[in-house]
């Protein structure tokens, strides 16, 4: 374990605490202290005892293990989400992806490391702040910038055309992933920059998203029938004959719905099945929100579907400590030691930084809408 990696300890109870190993600084609780100094030059999977006698298992953290524990500005799409995102859009090695939005990268590196560096994932993310926490992220967990990656900040629908991707001239991207409050505003825009055949997945967190967004596929007539679904996990503990479900669970926290791109000029089968009676309202406003008094400028920040804004100076904080994960762990892929970076006055600079309590099956689940 080199200077500037970031490790993962576990206490004896199952608790978790991530450390970036910095020669000198120590890691400290209520219960004991140990020095950075004694970890660097040690090898991966291995112990260290403090000076209390508490025995900690230090490990190079997974890709899940560090979603969990990295800077964040928006919610994360968890890991249960991101491989199945992987798997069922069928992202290859050598694939062109599209993404949108950003948020704070979690999905991003699970794409980046499904097409390799062969291949291309161009995200999009509206927020300046957002994407800085993503690029910090990105370039510390990779040791540095994907060379797969390309980040553009600003609307989908307005950069989509300028980042080379077109169906007609043959350069279509092969999937889509759109993490976003309104993805069927972009239905079209993605559908020029898709070759036919291509797989779009869309994350949303309500049932009032997934249907808007099934329906505009349909409209739209580019599109075979969307399918969707969600998924809930329990663990279980397991302990001699004690073997149960354990009492937490990861339930719902998003929904993902699929499709595919028709060639153009196809028209998609007629659908056999009829739609139960009231299934379409034919009250406008129902779809606008005009009778609950939010239009859509109310929705457009994603309040009006209960996510609760990120403040800015989340933002910021989460940036700068992303920035400074991704110049220690720079310094250790390419044996040059970190700079010092910059700690806000109100940010301890020693305390671990322990698994958000935000988390699934950590804290609570309940703002992952």
């Amino acid at each position: 374990m080199r200077e500037g990696e970031r490790v993962q300890l576990t206490d004896p109870r199952g608790r978790l605490h991530t450390i970036t190993l910095t020669a000198g600084k120590e890691f400290h609780t209520h219960r004991g202290r140990f020095l950075h100094d004694e970890l660097i030059g040690r090898p991966d999977a291995t112990t260290i005892t403090n000076s209390a006698g508490v025995e900690y298992l230090v490990l190079r953290p997974l890709l899940a293990d560090f979603v969990l524990s990295m800077p964040r500005g928006a919610a994360v799409v968890y890991p249960k989400d991101a491989g199945q995102v992987v798997q069922m859009a069928d992202v290859f090695p050598g694939a062109t992806v599209i993404e949108a939005g950003v948020g704070s990268g979690a999905l991003t590196m699970s794409l980046l490391r499904a097409v390799g560096d062969a291949g291309r994932v161009h995200s999009f993310e509206r927020r300046a702040d957002f994407a800085d926490i993503a690029r910090g992220n990105v370039e510390t967990f990779f040791g540095g910038p994907h060379p797969a990656w390309r980040l553009t900040v600003g609307d989908l629908v307005e950069s989509l055309p300028a980042s080379g991707l077109d169906s007609a001239a043959g350069t279509g991207a092969d999937r889509a992933v759109l993490d976003m409050l309104a993805p069927w505003e972009c239905l079209d825009a993605v559908a020029d920059a898709m070759a036919p055949g291509g797989v779009l997945i869309c994350y949303v967190a309500t049932a009032t998203q997934l249907s808007r967004v099934a329906e505009a596929a349909r409209a739209s007539g580019r599109w075979t029938e969307p399918e969707a679904w969600e998924s809930m996990v329990r663990g279980w503990h397991l302990e001699g004959l004690a073997v149960r479900p354990q009492h937490r669970m990861v339930g719902h926290t998003g929904f993902l719905v699929t499709t595919r791109r028709l060639a153009d000029g196809v028209t998609p089968p007629l659908r056999k099945r009829r739609p139960a009676p009231g299934a379409h309202s034919e009250d406008t406003g129902a779809d606008t929100g005009a009778d609950t008094g939010t239009g859509a400028d109310a929705l457009s920040d994603g309040q009006g579907y209960g996510e609760r804004p990120v403040s800015d100076r989340k933002a910021r904080k989460a940036a700068r400590e992303a920035a400074a994960g991704a110049t220690a762990s720079h310094g250790a892929t390419h044996g040059v030691a970190p700079a010092p970076a910059d700690v806000p006055a109100d940010v301890p600079a020693d305390v671990p930084a322990d698994v958000p309590a935000d988390v699934p099956g950590e804290g609570t689940a309940a703002d992952e809408g």
